[in-house]
């Protein structure tokens, strides 16, 4: 047993482990041998800033903009960059929506894992704008 879980969650007050999880740090809780831990989305999205949705642009020979996401297979294309790049954002939302509420089949596929921080990064998102603000670009794109 980890020393640093709460092994009694039943002599311990929910409402002292949410608060101290929000005031203070994360909480490492065992409930019938299930490790969890109980963690404020500030921090969350604190632990996951390294994670970057990086989308290698292609100018198309009919002037649209074509970005490609590296680490997850989604591509849009529309007249402009903006436009592309919004696109895209809104496809990252829409799959880590799908993803999330099919947990239990994409999050069984091995070729998806590497998805789950990119896609609860998304999840956690404020708005699609904050998605759209963090997609960042391969550098030496056509």
């Amino acid at each position: 047993m980890n020393k640093y879980f709460i092994t009694n969650i039943y002599e311990t007050k929910w409402n002292v482990i949410i608060d101290n999880s929000i005031r203070k740090k994360f909480q490492l809780i065992n409930i019938n041998g299930y490790d969890l831990v109980l963690v404020h989305k500030k921090l969350i999205k604190e632990i996951l800033e390294p994670y970057k949705f990086i989308a290698k642009k292609i100018t198309e020979d009919d002037g649209s903009i074509t970005l490609s996401l590296e680490n997850i297979d989604l591509i849009e294309n529309a007249p402009t960059l903006s436009e592309a790049k919004m696109k895209l954002a809104e496809a990252i939302k829409e799959y880590s929506y799908d993803f999330f509420n099919d947990f239990e089949f994409w999050g069984a596929a091995p070729n998806r894992k590497g998805h789950i921080p990119y896609l609860l990064k998304a999840a956690l998102a404020e708005s699609i704008n904050e998605i759209n603000n963090s997609i960042e670009f391969l550098k030496n794109d056509r």
